[in-house]
């Protein structure tokens, strides 16, 4: 018979499905086995409304046949088969669907959906084969017919004579080319790993003669290859389950099969939805952060499945960054795919699903942190840093719903808090939420700036991550209470005796002038401290920068060199600030080099760096001669 050309615009597809539209050759074979599914499928179909027909599904089957010697890789169907209208119109047209047409003709809406829908998946073949040869025989034909193509060329379709009904694909693998290895099609046990991968939860045995080595019989040493058909696929996904048949162990199996991490899940979400958009899906809340969680290298997603098909292995658009550490699948009939099925045209099915996994992953959080809470406390060392930088980015658009997530470590209870237990402590005269910073809450406790708000009796947040403060900041509030730092130039404290001390500080202003004046730039003010108690300085901040933010931002590598506006606050109750009385009146060289030794002890307090070490020591040298 005459070799049939197909239409241009066909040929240019097949050069696109052949060289751009898939990003990887293995995904033929997926294409391949969905297309015999959805064959399978047919007749299922068909027997719903032929009693002629009866439909046992133990009988239909996928079969992958490897020949390394002929180079050949045969796929078998039990399928429905084709006539020879339908080769011409499927395979003749690239780009027209018969499972598409199928599906439209016979309305189905009853859930067991029919796979494919654009019409290319099938050359897809080309991407690893030289020679396509389809022989099928269609349920509706006593003639089977047999269709032969080496690509763009164009095909031939000729009668054959076949009992069977169904459909047998060859492929004629491609020899190896430098970059390419096409003798992995070949190979038995890289075709387990793609069916495993992309076709494992096929609703029908997908089966492969497999060459095993086993012990001979009547020996104890001696093996022997031994060939047995395998079927590669599980079938049946656990997320089409009811959840009321799996256990924890089962769901535990699962995480470590699909290779999600090395740890035990510390809660799984199993989601089952029918409604306006139909999605199955399984999430985990991983126990520890992978060792590149915190990176650019590390990919956030969720596997996507359609209709039981991997379609991508990382979905991104499903999880927002601030819940990057979760892991699992989400599998759906409803998605709008491209042709290629690797990618989402970006639908609205899409968003909904993405906003309910929000939704059930932030119930299932705030379920582990009032249930279990130790378990709570696992998980947010290991993501609570992904937690506030959610609510510190985007300009704070999810701190709303990432507030009650938070724990901070407390002064007062010597464990982690959450802001709601913090407002619940505190005293009816305490204004603000009380937080310090520092590298440590070792090194908080022993701050200066610590003591006035510690002897009211108010509870102080420790800040220990660096993004701490910067959440905060972008937080503002809780519960209508504001954040206040204890380094802040008003912790909002009420004193008894203002009008002594207004006294005391116009007499001191002379000294404090002075002082600013030896300092220059460095600080912006030097005052009387209203929250030192038996230490003799520190420094505190005016304004929106703090002393632990200015640290934190020039730490990073484009040396914005951010100041804060720093302010050496004095404790006139100290012994050190008669020295400095009379060094005013007396010795203007030693006022000079005890303001310089008091600032720059207030800088290692906050752990800042001297700016000159060396005028530093040679101070210290001249106070014990």
């Amino acid at each position: 018979m005459a070799k049939r050309k197909f239409k241009a615009e066909s040929q240019k597809l097949l050069d696109m499905v052949i060289n751009s539209i898939y990003s990887q050759r293995e995904v033929f074979l997926r294409e391949l086995i969905s297309n015999a599914s959805d064959a399978i499928d047919k007749i299922y179909y068909k027997a719903l409304t032929d009693d002629s027909l009866t439909f046992d599904q133990s009988s239909y089957y996928i079969k992958l046949i490897p020949n390394k010697d002929k180079r050949t890789l045969t796929v078998i169907d039990t399928g429905i088969g084709m006539t020879k209208e339908e080769l011409e119109n499927n395979l003749g047209v690239i780009a027209k669907s018969g499972s598409h047409t199928f599906k439209s003709e016979n309305e189905i809406k009853d859930g067991h959906d029919i796979i494919g829908q654009f019409g290319v998946g099938f050359y897809a073949a080309f991407m690893v084969a030289d020679k396509v040869t389809v022989l099928t025989k269609s349920i509706d034909s006593e003639e089977g017919y047999k269709w032969v193509s080496q690509g763009s060329d164009g095909y031939t379709i000729t009668p054959i004579e076949r009992e069977e009904v169904g459909t047998e694909i060859i492929l004629e693998i491609k020899e190896n080319e430098d970059e390419e290895n096409y003798d992995e099609f070949l190979d038995e046990f890289k075709l387990k790993q793609i069916v495993k991968k992309y076709s494992d939860f096929i609703r029908y045995p997908i089966k492969m003669d497999v060459t095993e080595s086993k012990l001979k019989e009547g020996t104890e040493d001696e093996y022997e290859d031994v060939i047995e058909e395998q079927t590669l696929n599980t079938m049946v996904p656990i997320w089409k389950k009811n959840k009321s048949e799996l256990t924890d162990e089962d769901y535990q199996n699962f995480y470590q099969e699909k290779h999600y991490g090395f740890d035990q899940p510390l809660r799984h979400i199993h989601i089952n939805v029918d409604g306006t958009v139909r999605y199955n899906a399984i999430l985990f809340i991983p126990e520890q952060a992978p060792f590149n969680y915190y990176s650019r290298e590390y990919e956030k997603g969720l596997e996507l499945y359609s209709n039981g098909v991997l379609i991508m292995e990382k979905c991104a658009d499903l999880l927002p960054d601030y819940f990057s550490f979760v892991k699992g699948m989400v599998d759906s009939e409803d998605l709008s795919l491209n042709i290629s099925r690797e990618m989402l045209q970006h639908d609205r099915q899409l968003k909904i699903i993405a906003k309910n996994i929000h939704k059930k992953i932030k119930q299932q959080l705030l379920s582990l942190l009032r249930d279990d809470r130790e378990k709570y406390e696992t998980f947010f060392k290991a993501f609570g840093q992904q937690i506030k930088f959610g609510v510190y980015s985007d300009f704070g658009q999810h701190k709303e719903e990432l507030q009650d997530l938070l724990l901070f470590y407390s002064s007062k209870e010597k464990k982690l808090v959450t802001l709601e237990e913090y407002v619940s402590h505190m005293p009816e005269d305490q204004k603000y939420i009380y937080y310090a910073s520092g590298d440590s809450n070792e090194r908080i406790e022993k701050l200066p700036q610590t003591e006035i708000v510690a002897d009211k009796g108010y509870e102080i947040l420790y800040f220990t991550d660096e993004i701490d403060e910067f959440a905060i900041k972008m937080l503002m509030k809780y519960q209508e209470k504001e954040f206040r730092s204890v380094s802040s130039g008003d912790l909002g404290i009420e004193e008894d005796n203002k009008e002594e001390e207004k006294e005391e500080t116009e007499s001191h202003n002379e000294l404090f002038k002075a002082m600013k004046e030896v300092l220059g730039d460095k600080v912006k003010d030097v005052r009387a401290s209203k929250r030192l108690k038996s230490h003799p300085v520190v420094l505190s901040a005016d304004g929106e920068i703090s002393l632990e933010m200015e640290k934190i931002i020039n730490a990073m590598p484009d040396d914005q060199q951010i100041k804060a506006d720093k302010v050496l606050e004095i404790n006139v109750d100290h012994s050190i600030f008669k020295a400095l009385e009379a060094a005013q009146g007396n010795d203007q060289d030693k006022l000079e080099l005890y303001t310089n030794l008091l600032y720059n002890q207030a800088l290692l307090i906050e752990g800042l760096p001297i700016e000159d070490p060396v005028a530093f020591t040679n101070d210290m040298s001249k106070i014990m001669v």
